[in-house]
């Protein structure tokens, strides 16, 4: 599915290169199995954010998915947070990447959603359709989180939620999420950093295992679906 590409590179940081890109991007969506409303909102999305300043763009992509956790493009966020699972989970991940033949950048982390996008564009419309629908709980609350904050970005999680062909609740999750109280702000901002300090102390004190290492093998003849299942949404008691 040629159409994860597009989405992965929309949701990715925005840089000005983009910019030369849309005609080749919108023919992409306009051939793909995204129906005509989702087509729609994609091409929207690319209409309204390529007609601003890059800079401006760059500011509020910063805002949303860089404060904060709620709206964190990063899979595990949402399922461990911070505990001691997110590691492993992070190797299984990685090493279904390897296996499937796929190497990335030292700086990306395995469950980045664009680059969870990425591979599954690459693994044939039957396996991404079953990647994401592995992930549609987490792309469900992110798309609610991104309409409460009245973003376009939305529409992406939206269109991938089409592809998806899971019948997720959004009315339950809209409600689930009325009261929720912004987490970029400086207030929450230093609680996390206070937080994420004594997890710091607490791991130098106990030390860390680091030998869960992926397997170097590669296999490019094979289509491999990644094994999501920790990717589960949050029962009603542990409030989304």
């Amino acid at each position: 599915m040629k159409v994860l590409s597009v989405i992965s590179i929309l949701l990715d940081y925005p840089h000005a290169e983009l910019l030369d890109a849309r005609a080749e991007l919108e023919a992409i969506v306009t051939g793909s199995e995204l129906d005509a409303a989702h087509q729609a909102l994609v091409l929207q999305f690319i209409a309204e954010r390529f007609a601003m300043d890059t800079m401006d763009w760059q500011a509020e992509y910063d805002g949303l998915f860089e404060r904060g956790r709620s709206l964190s493009l990063l899979l595990f966020e949402h399922v461990h947070g911070e505990s001691r699972d997110r590691g492993q989970a992070m190797v299984n991940l990685l090493d279904q990447y390897h296996q499937a033949g796929l190497e990335i950048s030292a700086k990306e982390l395995p469950d980045y959603i664009p680059l969870y996008l990425e591979f599954m564009s690459t693994q044939g419309s039957e396996n991404g359709r079953y990647g994401l629908e592995e992930v549609a709980p987490i792309l469900a609350l992110l798309a609610c989180r991104l309409e409460k904050h009245q973003s376009n970005y939305a529409n992406l999680l939206h269109a991938l939620l089409s592809l998806s062909k899971v019948d997720v609740d959004l009315k339950d999750l809209r409600e689930q999420i009325v009261d929720e109280q912004p987490d970029n702000t400086p207030k929450e901002l230093d609680k996390v950093w206070e937080e994420e300090m004594v997890s710091f102390m607490d791991n130098a004190q106990t030390g860390c295992n680091s030998s869960n290492k992926p397997s170097e093998t590669q296999r490019r003849d094979q289509h491999i679906p990644l094994n999501t299942e920790l990717l589960q949404p949050k029962s009603n008691s542990q409030r989304l």
